[in-house]
């Protein structure tokens, strides 16, 4: 079969095409065709080898698939032929993954395989980050960073449909259109503005109640001055090449909260908090409510100028490819 090996750290282009055997799936395990590969930056993080815990060179990268079951191992209760979507413990950028049958879900509604592979990793965040981890009621106000990205963008509709006041950043005016017509309220392109600045125009000095990072950097410790009294920020990546490190002085006098969030140490450690979610999503995905934003397809062997894509900050939704 196909799959892309990245044998060193470094830049996209250590991203390769190679032929190796498909793999055979264990006890408890099934294979899956793959018709479709979500990226996510904890990708590109760990081809940086900046990705605390990640695997080391060489791998193939990529933590979900969508496809058709084509072998089941022992013990498993999956017919072949069934169409699933799920997370994957790398392997991803692949024709064939093999995924634990636990962790399976079945496709929602019509969605395409495409959309699929934009279900697990970004709306599981999106929406833990929000209320399993951020607490978030009707009437609140979240602040959502790169709110036209995947995870953006699923928190923008999950905000939107909590009934929540959504303020969102994004670097182009495009970006910000597409938010906005997922129901953001308030758009703020940080390349031109200030957004804490903004933040504080908007509510009055307030500062809103929930703060959604997964930038990292001086963004978390910007963001922390956007927060009210009493407010609550989940910090969810690194995009920027490194965490924040917020002034612990500022969490002091402003009674203010930040709350780590890793999808696959949750998953590991309190499975069904993160897991929870699904039924939800399952439902408000299937019957269209909510829309997985597939912005930009790559072929397989296009990886490396998907990552670079990504870097480039050209992207908005989910980029996935196609095998």
């Amino acid at each position: 079969m196909r799959a892309i090996e990245i044998t060193e750290f470094g830049d996209a282009d250590t991203l390769a095409l190679t032929e190796t055997e498909p793999p055979e799936p264990r006890e408890g395990q099934v294979r899956i065709d793959v018709k479709a590969a979500g990226i996510n930056f904890a990708d590109i993080m760990q081809r940086r080898g900046h990705y605390q815990g990640g695997p080391e060179p060489p791998y193939t990268p990529g933590m979900e698939v969508a496809g058709v079951i084509d072998a089941v191992g022992e013990g498993v209760g999956r017919e072949v032929g069934d169409e699933v979507v799920s997370l994957v413990n790398g392997g991803g950028y692949a024709e064939y993954a093999v995924a634990d049958a636990r962790g399976l879900l079945d496709i929602p509604g019509e969605m395409s395989f495409e959309e699929a592979a934009g279900f697990p990793v970004q709306w599981l965040t999106a929406h833990n980050c929000l209320h399993e981890w951020g607490g978030l009621e009707e009437g609140e106000s979240v602040l959502i960073h790169a709110a036209a990205g995947g995870v953006g963008s699923a928190a923008v509709q999950l905000a939107d449909e909590a009934g929540a006041e959504v303020f969102g950043t994004a670097s182009t005016p495009e970006k910000l259109s597409m938010a906005e017509d997922l129901g953001m309220d308030h758009a703020i392109q940080y390349t031109e503005e200030d957004f804490v600045d903004r933040v504080n125009d908007l509510t009055d000095g307030e500062g809103v109640d929930l703060v959604l990072d997964g930038i990292g950097g001086e963004t978390s410790d910007e963001s922390l001055a956007a927060l009210t009294d009493f407010g609550r920020m989940v910090s969810y990546g690194a995009a920027a090449g490194e965490p924040g490190r917020p002034n612990t002085a500022d969490l002091l006098f402003g009674n203010k909260t930040v709350i780590g969030y890793h999808l696959g140490r949750a998953i590991e450690q309190q499975p069904m908090k993160v897991m929870g979610a699904v039924p939800e999503l399952t439902q408000l995905l299937g019957d269209g409510t909510l829309e997985v934003q597939v912005g930009h397809t790559f072929d397989l062997e296009d990886a490396a100028d998907a990552h670079q894509f990504i870097e480039d900050r050209k992207s908005s939704g989910k980029v996935v490819l196609q095998p």
